[in-house]
Formats: C-alpha cells, structure tokens, sequence
C-alpha cells in the first residue's frame, strides 16, 4: 500500500514539474510572439505619421497651384472674365 502511494506521489510529482516546465515554455513563446508584434505596430506607426506627413506636404495648396501653372499650363482669371452669378 506504501510503495503505490509513494508510487503515486512520485509520478504526481513528475507530471506536475513537466506542466511547470510546459508552461514556462509557453509562456516563453508567447512573451516573443508579443514582442514581434510590437515591433511590427512600432513600425506600422511609424509608417502610418512618415504617410500622414507626406499626405499634408501633397495637399498644400500652394503646392497645387504651382501643379496646376506648370504641368496644366492653368491660370487665374483676369477680373473681366469672372462672371458673378447672383443668388
């Protein structure tokens, strides 16, 4: 009766330090899946202010005009082509 309940302990034991050890590998993985995925938000938001950045320097609009005169040759209206169209 002794030699099964020790018998018993001893695997109970054992099976409980292989869990601890599982789970510690576990978490282990998951710690550097969180930290990839950081890096790659990280990255991600840097991306995202260099776009935003570089979507207000396109939308200016004296940089629009200069488009428009350069690359579509347009112009401003002289006063005596502008029809004001009454409400």
């Amino acid at each position: 009766m002794k030699t099964t309940l020790f018998s018993a302990l001893v695997a109970a034991v054992l099976i409980s330090a292989l869990l601890v050890v599982y789970a510690r590998h576990q978490s282990r993985v998951v710690f550097v899946q969180i930290q990839t995925l950081e890096s790659e938000r990280d990255a991600l938001n840097e991306e995202w202010s260099r776009l935003q950045l570089e979507q207000s320097t396109q939308a200016m609009a004296s940089r629009i005009e200069g488009l428009a005169r350069e690359q579509l040759d347009m112009r401003s209206p002289k006063p005596e082509q502008l029809v004001l169209v009454p409400q």
